[in-house]
């Protein structure tokens, strides 16, 4: 009886033994005797104890850290590279048959790609192009990898370290060209400022210029006006005196006091000058006439003193 409860537990775990369960993102590969039988899908397997065995493999997306290595650029610059490889299997036959160890060979491809990649560039291109080295390493690893039965989906360059006195010879062109930038644009800004500064001025001059023309030219206007106003107004007052002397009917006695009036108020005065008319004939005829309201005065004058005697 206890040989029959040995030999049906011994049965029980060789069943159990047979059964394999492969999970969704995995596939597993059946070989019975050393030699391929079939892949397996995910779900429940049987499989022939000790006749049969079965490789699972992860299908996921899986990241590979390539090893920092020192390279050295076109321009003769070692440089430390630091690496990153992401990959998926797409053929789970051809991953564990074509290839022994498919990591390590995937980190020895990506050094060896690296070298021959950044040996064919110059330190700046090598810091400035990382887009482009990953591009490259990608296709190349790619290529390289299609017949593991891998597919490299990214290659990123994590970090480029040149050499200590590299950096601190880039820093200091780095600060230079920025002092360079930051000079120029002062002086860029002090030119834009002194330029608007005198367009400011040149256009306040205009300004102030076009102000005093126009103000003189309405005190021309305004003058104008006034001469214009005064003479008319002197024009009618002559005319008025004039139109009203003729209307008098005024005597030779009443123009001589005039004139004589006249006379008095020009030269009044001790620092007053009177220029007397230059032509003879009028002078003459002004004291001839003078001189004969003088005369008729007098012969009016003797009667009224004869008669008094």
């Amino acid at each position: 009886m206890i040989l029959w409860i040995i030999l049906a537990v011994i049965a029980l775990i060789i069943a159990l033994s047979g059964i394999k369960i492969i999970r969704p993102f995995e596939k597993g590969l059946v070989e019975r005797l050393g030699k391929f039988r079939r892949q397996a899908q995910p779900g429940l397997n049987f499989i022939i104890p000790f006749i049969e065995r079965i490789v699972k493999i992860d299908m996921r997306e899986m990241v590979i850290d390539v090893p920092p290595q020192e390279v050295i650029t076109k321009d003769n610059v070692i440089v430390t590279v630091d690496a990153v490889i992401y990959y998926e299997i797409t053929d789970a036959f051809r991953v564990v048959y074509n290839v022994r160890d498919f990591k390590i060979a995937a980190i020895k491809l990506a050094q060896t790609n690296l070298r021959n990649v950044i040996g064919e560039m110059e330190l700046d291109q090598t810091l400035t192009s990382r887009e482009r080295i990953n591009a490259k390493l990608r296709d190349v690893l790619d290529e390289a990898t299609d017949k593991w039965g891998v597919k490299v989906t990214r290659v990123e360059i994590k970090k480029i370290d040149p050499p200590q006195d590299i950096m601190d010879a880039m820093s200091k062109q780095m600060k230079a060209e920025r002092t360079k930038r930051a000079v120029i644009l002062e002086a860029e800004g002090y030119k834009q400022s002194e330029i608007t500064k005198a367009e400011g001025d040149k256009r306040s001059a205009i300004l102030k210029a076009e102000g005093q023309a126009e103000a003189i030219k309405r005190v021309a206007e305004a003058n104008k006006y006034k001469l214009i106003a005064e003479a008319e107004g002197q024009a009618i007052a002559i005319v008025n005196v004039f139109k009203a002397i003729h209307e008098g009917q005024p005597t030779n006695d009443l123009i001589a006091i005039r004139y004589l009036e006249a006379l008095k108020a020009i030269a009044n005065g001790p620092a007053n000058k009177v220029f007397l008319p230059f032509e003879a004939s009028s002078l003459l005829s002004s004291i001839g006439v003078i001189s004969e309201l003088f005369k008729e005065e007098e012969k009016k004058d003797s009667p009224q003193k004869k008669n008094k005697k």
